[in-house]
């Protein structure tokens, strides 16, 4: 448990390179115009073969309509250097039918300026990067991979992966609705850079990928960064039977999840903001409703608990800020991360946020890597049914979060295991000071092992045993 897990890293670094579509016919532009680049696409949607389109010209484009391809061929479309801009509320780039995608060299961005007061969302769905749309009866793995790509000033995702029927009203988190194909998602970036997106939308990630089938996600990130979404930077979920991978090195997460600003909904939240009631104390008619009139009531989260008996056991209403990034597996599948020479800082809500529901596990690996000053925990790892969670911490640190260094949590039948070794934590600032907490809920066994480890602000335990 001291090293890291070496298999898995090299294994998904395998999968994702075999992933890579094979390409062939070439499609060259020398024309620096939106019709020239739309011509070639729909020039390679109706080739019933893989397709490269090569971006020749010199000098950027501006488009007033999204360039979309409709084949179910693989498309590469390769720049060098030019930009793609848009003064409009419209995606950029969009891949309809599910085809593998293969984008490199290019910037694309939108007019910027968007907020939760000046919103891309209003009059139509608010506008993406690059979107990629699986088809309801897709089969395999559906790759994509971005290289040496700039996005940013979209209303929306920055970039958005869709195996969901609902489209962008699927949802997010373990529970989100929507069905899907029987596909899964290979997402590779390198160097990548994602910034002031989803600002324009409600929950608008940086990188979004929605799994709502039998399939898998694996995605590989490397030398990239995503700041400045208005949701999480980084946001995989996984609904179905498939595993949720991602090996994450040399990236950064900064200053994201800030589209419900704090200071503009603080005043709509009721004041006390959370109750307790004994049984058949307070009905549902006793307690504030939902909040409305702000500038996005979906900022304003509102949970009610009842007892057996209808009463209220508890409400509490908060603002919804997001993540760094947000891992979500609801199946019967795992999650499974390694993040390496990585940053994690600044979010405005927790750092890392990796929650498993079903009977698959956590196995998490954080080495050289920095979780600092987020709003909430640096690292939180939550499994609430019958899995095990295995940890590591190599080398890393977790500090002056607002709630909890680290967080490794088993809640059903399981066992924990976590290591941290030559690792720190210090002035981290929940209500408990705590640098790491392992709680092992049920049946199984916890343990926590500290290797030439300072954690500065103490440990919190809970069916765990320290080594």
């Amino acid at each position: 448990m001291g090293t890291p897990n070496k298999t898995l890293l090299t294994s998904t670094a395998v999968a994702l390179c075999l992933a890579a579509p094979a390409l062939a016919e070439t499609l060259t532009v020398t024309e620096a115009s939106e019709a020239a680049i739309t011509d070639a696409l729909a020039a390679a949607a109706a080739s019933d073969s893989a397709s490269t389109v090569v971006l020749a010209f010199e000098g950027d484009v501006e488009i007033t309509a999204p360039l979309s391809y409709d084949g179910q061929s693989a498309l590469a479309l390769i720049g060098n250097g030019q930009t793609i801009s848009t003064a409009k509320n419209v995606t950029l780039l969009a891949a309809t039918q599910g085809a593998d995608m293969h984008v490199a060299g290019l910037t694309l961005t939108g007019p910027g300026g968007w907020t939760v007061e000046n919103r891309g969302d209003i009059d139509g769905a608010a506008a993406k990067g690059i979107f990629v749309d699986l088809r309801d009866d897709q089969t395999g793995t559906v790759s994509f991979v971005a290289e040496d790509v700039t996005l940013s000033g979209v209303a929306g995702y920055g970039i958005h992966l869709s195996d969901c029927t609902l489209a962008d009203d699927c949802g997010g988190g373990q529970t989100g609705d929507g069905d899907g194909s029987e596909a899964g998602i290979s997402v590779t970036l390198r160097n990548v850079t994602i910034e002031d997106v989803g600002n324009g939308t409600f929950d608008g990630d940086g990188l979004r990928v929605d799994e709502r089938g039998p399939g898998a996600i694996a995605a590989m990130i490397t030398g990239s960064s995503v700041s400045r979404a208005g949701a999480d930077g980084i946001e995989l979920d996984e609904g179905g039977a498939g595993d949720n991978t991602a090996v994450v090195i040399d990236t950064s997460l900064v200053d994201n999840g800030a589209y419900c600003a704090p200071a503009l909904f603080e005043d709509a939240i009721p004041d006390p903001d959370e109750v307790e009631f004994e049984e058949g104390e307070a009905a549902e008619s006793d307690i504030p409703g939902p909040v409305t009139g702000t500038a996005d009531d979906s900022c304003v989260e509102r949970e009610v608990d009842l007892y057996d008996d209808g009463s209220v056991e508890a409400y509490e209403f908060g603002i919804d800020l997001d993540d760094g990034i947000d891992f979500d597996e609801g199946g019967a599948g795992s999650v499974h991360a390694v993040f390496l020479r990585s940053t994690i800082s600044n979010n405005l809500d927790e750092g890392v946020d990796f929650d498993e529901a079903g009977t698959g596990g956590i196995d998490v690996q954080f080495i050289d890597t920095v979780a600092e000053g987020n709003t909430d925990d640096g690292y939180k790892n939550s499994e609430e049914d019958a899995g095990s969670v295995t940890g590591l911490m190599l080398r890393s640190s977790a500090t002056a979060n607002g709630g909890k260094g680290a967080v490794f949590e088993e809640e059903g039948d399981g066992d924990l295991s976590v290591t941290a070794e030559a690792s720190a934590t210090a002035n981290n600032d929940d209500s408990d000071d705590t640098g790491i907490e392992a709680v092992q809920e049920d049946a199984g066994t916890g343990e926590l092992t500290l290797i030439d480890s300072d954690i500065a602000d103490g440990t919190d335990l809970e069916g765990v045993e320290a080594q």
